[in-house]
C-alpha cells in the first residue's frame, strides 16, 4: 500500500512525532495509517510527542569534571520526584559526558551526538527516558570550561556553578578552599557580570536613565544628579558584578580583594576567566492550574 505526503503530514498531526519518523513508520507500515500509529507508540515516540506540550521546569543541574574540563548541565523534567530518579540522575550525568568528550556548540548540535554510554544519539536517548520514565524533558542549556575549573552544587541541584580559574598556584587544597568560597559567592549573591568591562554599554546607559530619573523625582538639581548617578552606578557595579561585590564571608572586603589576598597567600596568581551558574526552571513559566476552574470546565 503506498501512501502520500498528505499520508505523512496527517500521522505527524495525529502522534506529534517529527515528520522523519512518520515516514518512516508509514514505509514500515506499508502505508496504513493505524499500524504506522502503532509503530510509533511502540517505539515510543507517540508518547513522547504528547508530553511535549506540558512545562517541564523542575529537574537538575549537574557538574562534570574530569581532566581539566569542566561541564555545567540543565536537563529538565515535570516533578521533583522524576528530578530525584537514579536513571534520570544517570542520564543527566550521561549528557555532560558527551559535552565534555564532543564539544558541541549548541543544545541542538548535542542532541545529534552520540550519547556517552549508549548506542543512539542524545537526542534518541532523551526520546526513550521520555517514554519509559513518563514525564516531558528537555535539555535546556549547558556551559563548558577547559582549565583549573571548579564546581558547586547546591540544594541537590537547585543551583549550579562552574568556575574557570587562570592560576599557577601550586597549593591544591588551599586553592581548592578558595575556589569552593567563589563558586559558593556566585550561587548565593547571583552576579550577572565578572567585571565592569562584561557589563554592556546599553545595560549601564539604560541603569544610568533609571537612576537620573529617580534623582529628578526627588527634586535634585542637574548637577546634583549627576553626581548621584556616578555614586549610584558605582552601586549598581557592586551588585551586579562578582569582582565588585562584598564578599559574603567577609563584607568588608570585596571578591576582588579576597582573590588578591589570597593569591598573596598561596604564592601565585589568580583570575576568575570566566563562570556559569544555573538554577533549575529560572525563567520557565511554570503552569498554575486552578482546581475550581479544571471542576467547572469538566462539567461544562
Amino acid at each position: 500500500m503506498s501512501f502520500t505526503a498528505q499520508d505523512v503530514k496527517e500521522l505527524r498531526e495525529i502522534t506529534g512525532c517529527g515528520m522523519m519518523d512518520c515516514k518512516k513508520a508509514m514505509t514500515e507500515a506499508g502505508g496504513d495509517k493505524d499500524k504506522a500509529v502503532e509503530l510509533l507508540r511502540e517505539k515510543g515516540l507517540a508518547k513522547a510527542a504528547k508530553k511535549a506540550g506540558r512545562i517541564a521546569a523542575e529537574g537538575i543541574v549537574k557538574a562534570y569534571i574530569e581532566n581539566g574540563i569542566g561541564v555545567l548541565v540543565e536537563v529538565n523534567a515535570e516533578t521533583d520526584f522524576v528530578a530525584k530518579n537514579a536513571d534520570f540522575q544517570n542520564f543527566v550525568t550521561d549528557v555532560a559526558k558527551t559535552v565534555a568528550e564532543t564539544n558541541p556548540a549548541s543544545v541542538e548540535e548535542l542532541l545529534a551526538k552520540k550519547c556517552s554510554g549508549a548506542d543512539g544519539t542524545v537526542s534518541e536517548v532523551l526520546t526513550e527516558k521520555i517514554a519509559t520514565i513518563g514525564e516531558n524533558m528537555n535539555i535546556r542549556r549547558f556551559a563548558r570550561f577547559e582549565g583549573s575549573v571548579h564546581s558547586y552544587i547546591h540544594g541537590d541541584g537547585r543551583i549550579g556553578v562552574l568556575v574557570n580559574f587562570d592560576t599557577d598556584v601550586a597549593d591544591k587544597d588551599g586553592f581548592d578552599a578558595f575556589a569552593k568560597d567563589i563558586a559558593m559567592q556566585i550561587a548565593a549573591a547571583g552576579a550577572q557580570y565578572l567585571n565592569r568591562d562584561c557589563v554592556p554599554d546599553e545595560v549601564v546607559e539604560k541603569e544610568k536613565e533609571i537612576l537620573s530619573a529617580q534623582a529628578a523625582n526627588e527634586g535634585k538639581p542637574a548637577n546634583i544628579i549627576e553626581k548621584m548617578v556616578v555614586g549610584r552606578i558605582n552601586k549598581f557595579y557592586k551588585e551586579v558584578c562578582l569582582v565588585d561585590q562584598e564578599f559574603i564571608k567577609d563584607p568588608d572586603i570585596s571578591v576582588q580583594k579576597y582573590m588578591d589576598n589570597t593569591a598573596k597567600e598561596l604564592g601565585g596568581s589568580i583570575k576568575i576567566a570566566d563562570y556559569a551558574r544555573f538554577e533549575k526552571g529560572e525563567g520557565i513559566e511554570k503552569r498554575e492550574d486552578n482546581f475550581a476552574d479544571e471542576v467547572a470546565s469538566m462539567i461544562k
